[in-house]
């Protein structure tokens, strides 16, 4: 594979025995031991994620808060500093430009984390729109991204981290200037996998030490390396939207279930939000559904569903559940039949399948 982007963590990919594939153009590890290994880690231990290829945009400048509310679905304003958000930019007909997470450092400094594919178009985006004392860089090369997700993440990163305790970040929350055993990170208790968690944005240089200290310390603790295999099992089951599939330039964030971060209440006319507000008032004509196969097969991303005779819309994701152990799927169907419990139909190579409309999230995790 040549002319594909690296992490900083790349040569440590083969000592690891990881098996990398091209994701939207990064060599990047799709397992290290078995997809199935990595995600019970994560579930029932701790699992650590390389990151690094993840966008980072950085907005500086007085008009910093306008402009990310014309920009954002979620209203920025609700965001205190020290904590993050999720939200959505949109095109003027409701299609997603991406989904992010917003960082509040102050009134006039932010951090936006964007899908590694979507960096260049992003920042293209955010450029043209700007308007007033608003800069905007592309900062990604700057950093390292790990996350360490699971039960037992916190009591394996406190280990490292001096000065700071992990107890006192509560979710969607993020700390600066942390000692990680002699690196400085900026620490927030977020992540892509239905676990508790933490994601640690550090230089580029020391993601290799934090990376090798955190299996060092882990190891007693059940941590795993892990790759997007897992990551993407993870995410799935506990619904958790992936750009390309639940979200798209095609699919609204109302279609796709994430209107948690639309709010079309805030007083910013943010982009999109006339056909969001129309959409939202003559009904959203469809949604993300959860899926589960009575027939033998497993639904893939692009299958065609149908209700009877009609095709009614695309599976958007799906695999074998390794927790739940069941054929499931995510879907994109017209509104009407999204009632749980209706028999549906999924072709897979040429055969049209029985599945059965089931409530999302497939899993959640129990919280003590």
């Amino acid at each position: 594979m040549t002319n594909l982007k690296r992490t900083p963590l790349y040569p440590l990919y083969k000592e690891l025995g990881a098996k990398t594939i091209d994701f939207g153009r990064w060599d990047l590890p799709v397992q290290f031991s078995s997809i199935k290994e990595e995600h019970e880690a994560v579930r029932k231990k701790a699992g650590l994620f390389d990151v690094s290829h993840m966008g980072e945009i950085s907005i500086k400048g007085e008009n910093s808060l306008a402009f990310l509310q014309k920009m954002m679905t979620n209203d920025i304003s609700k965001l205190k500093s020290g904590s993050a958000q999720y939200t959505a930019m949109c095109y003027e007909d409701g299609g997603v430009v991406d989904d992010l997470l917003i960082y509040k450092f102050s009134e006039e400094d932010y951090l936006l984390v964007v899908n590694a594919a979507n960096t260049e178009k992003d920042v293209k985006w955010l450029v043209d729109h700007a308007h007033g004392d608003v800069k905007i860089h592309d900062i990604s090369k700057l950093y390292g991204l790990l996350a360490v997700q699971g039960p037992k993440a916190e009591s394996i990163l406190q280990k490292l981290v001096k000065g700071a305790d992990l107890k006192e970040i509560k979710l969607f929350q993020f700390k600066e200037n942390v000692d990680v055993n002699g690196s400085q990170a900026l620490i927030s208790r977020t992540g892509y996998t239905g676990e508790d968690g933490f994601e640690i944005y550090c230089n580029f240089s020391d993601a290799e030490k934090i990376w090798d200290d955190l299996l060092t310390v882990g190891e007693d603790e059940g941590l795993l390396p892990c790759g997007l295999g897992a990551r993407d099992t993870l995410r799935f089951e506990a619904n958790l939207a992936l750009y390309g599939q639940e979200l798209s330039e095609h699919i609204t964030p109302l279609e796709a279930g994430i209107g948690f971060a639309v709010k079309l209440n805030k007083d910013e006319n943010f982009i999109g939000k006339s056909a969001l507000q129309h959409q939202k008032e003559t009904g959203v004509p469809r949604a993300i559904v959860g899926i589960e196969m009575i027939d033998r097969g497993i639904p893939r991303n692009g299958y065609k569903v149908f209700f009877e005779d009609e095709e009614i819309g695309f599976v958007t994701s799906g695999t074998q559940s390794p927790t739940l152990k069941k054929n499931i799927g995510l879907a994109l169907i017209k509104s009407k039949y999204k009632e749980i419990g209706n028999e549906i139909a999924v072709e897979i190579r040429g055969k049209r399948l029985k599945a059965e409309i089931i409530p999302t999230p497939f899993y959640k995790r129990s919280k003590i």
